[in-house]
């Protein structure tokens, strides 16, 4: 009998692995900065599990976000953050300058105003998130509210968020590929070919691009592609999962972070 046992836990441990083995490499795609045109709806309209990122208190933001939630798609804050240029950031920004109470309030706001909110990326915020302490008042407020995820969109090599959302639990991801940090439909197609090359040798891969007309009109395309590819597109919070099955809890915080790619945003 014991034997017997042993044997059926043998063979569920190897359908499980294969099963792991057998999973096609996948790719999350997040569209950010979305809330502030009528046009962004076409970022909402794309084929399959894209993510749509949503501006804080942005004139279509309400609208949309609910639009993207009715069609299965993930709703996230592109939460606004301070970046080292003092680039303008709109409303809802979250500061250095700021105290705990003010940056809380203001997030729970942010919060507020984004129907169906799930997950949080940054906006901008090549300065506020290489802070510790104002990371820290991040990830407490996102316990907080409930199961949300984060994705550090990785604006700086110097960036500390992943790590302090995995201290505090937080399901996190980082941005691997920019779709779209220089113009036209000829850079977002080989930036698209990356992504698919980065999930092929890793398994995963994340990108994030914006609502521009070649970015769209490429998507739009080539996700229609990706089963010919051998590639899965699925949800954010599916892509955290798959990652942290891949390695044990206490490298999450500890493992070293890749460089930023130079495509980035401040």
């Amino acid at each position: 009998m014991q034997r017997w046992r042993k044997t059926l836990l043998v063979t569920g441990m190897l359908l499980s692995s294969g099963m792991a083995l057998a999973q096609r490499p996948a790719i999350a795609i997040i569209i950010d900065d979305l809330g502030n045109n009528a046009h962004d709806e076409r970022a909402v309209e794309l084929p399959g599990a894209v993510a749509c990122a949503f501006l804080p208190h942005a004139p279509y933001t309400n609208k949309l976000a609910r639009k993207a939630h009715s069609v299965n798609k993930e709703v996230m804050l592109h939460a606004p953050m301070e970046a080292l240029h003092g680039n303008a950031l709109g409303p809802g920004s979250l500061t250095l300058h700021m105290t705990e109470r003010q940056f809380t309030a203001t997030l729970q706001d942010d919060l507020a105003a984004v129907p169906h909110v799930q997950g949080i990326n940054n906006h901008m915020g090549s300065l506020l998130t290489r802070h510790p302490g104002h990371m820290l008042w991040l990830m407490q407020e996102m316990t907080r509210h409930g199961n949300l995820f984060f994705v550090d969109s990785r604006t700086t090599v110097s960036s500390v968020a992943r790590t302090v959302a995995a201290e505090n639990r937080i399901p996190n991801l980082e941005r691997d590929i920019f779709l779209d940090a220089e113009p036209g439909e000829a850079f977002v197609e080989r930036q698209f070919a990356r992504l698919v090359k980065v999930a092929k040798q890793r398994g995963t891969a994340l990108a994030i691009g914006h609502p521009y007309p070649a970015t769209m009109k490429v998507l739009k395309q080539r996700l229609q592609e990706l089963d010919e590819m051998g590639v899965d597109l699925v949800a954010v919070g599916e892509l955290i999962q798959r990652k942290q099955q891949e390695l044990p809890a206490w490298q999450l915080s500890s493992s070293p972070l890749p460089k930023v790619a130079k495509n980035s945003k401040p």
